[in-house]
């Protein structure tokens, strides 16, 4: 991450402890310190939801595509809440009127309902959402790693391909994310997650009552 990014971070960090974080003359600076944490994969949550914020107060000031690149962002920061949060923040009208918006809840909500292979396809067919959001889909593919490994067993390399977005299994994406996450494929096309019943360990349970306690317990019972 640029030296740069991080003094943008700093200045945004120190408007945000104060009032200026309600002056919507600052939200200039907030809009480019988005596009420069789209660009250089990095995020801060509570920078954009000032920016919702500050939108929320100020409604002529309201920038669809700053809004675009903040739902675009959170997603990549699931399974964490950050998308319903920041979707809350958005006025009715612009989630039900502007495409771009519209299109990214839609995503977003496969995505949070684990329909991962509708959401390629959806995402193919509006790939100029995610232009200039450096990372995206590696992030969404990390997320999807994290719900097959608490999900399955074993799985269907063909059906974790599809899931990962790479459904005829062409390239290495499959591959590269076993790999990441040791994950290892038997002979008969599955590939070994993990195994469910290794996580489960034995706890013994010591009660302790004192003499005091039992005595008060028979005494009431006679």
């Amino acid at each position: 991450m640029s030296s740069s990014f991080e003094q943008m971070k700093a200045n945004v960090g120190k408007l945000l402890r104060g009032i200026d974080r309600y002056n919507p003359e600052n939200l200039s600076t907030l809009e480019r310190y988005v596009e420069t944490q789209a660009m250089e994969n990095a995020y801060d949550l509570e920078a954009n939801l000032a920016v919702l914020k500050l939108y929320q107060f100020n409604p002529a000031y309201f920038q669809t595509n700053v809004t675009s690149q903040i739902l675009l962002k959170a997603l990549t920061n699931l399974p964490h809440t950050d998308f319903t949060l920041c979707k809350c923040m958005i006025d009715q009208t612009h989630q039900q009127e502007e495409q771009p918006i519209k299109q990214i809840l839609y995503l977003g909500n496969l995505l949070e309902t684990c329909q991962f292979q509708s959401f390629w396809a959806g995402l193919e067919n509006n790939r100029e959402l995610i232009d200039g959001i450096t990372g995206f889909e590696d992030s969404v593919r990390k997320f999807i790693c994290h719900v097959v490994g608490i999900t399955y067993q074993t799985v269907e390399r063909r059906l974790l391909a599809e899931m990962l977005g790479d459904p005829l299994d062409e390239g290495d994406e499959v591959k590269v994310w076993m790999n990441k996450y040791n994950w290892t494929e038997t002979e008969d096309g599955q590939v070994f997650v993990f195994n469910q019943e290794e996580s489960v360990k034995p706890k013994n349970i010591v009660e302790k009552i004192d003499f005091e306690s039992v005595s008060s317990i028979m005494a009431t019972s006679q």
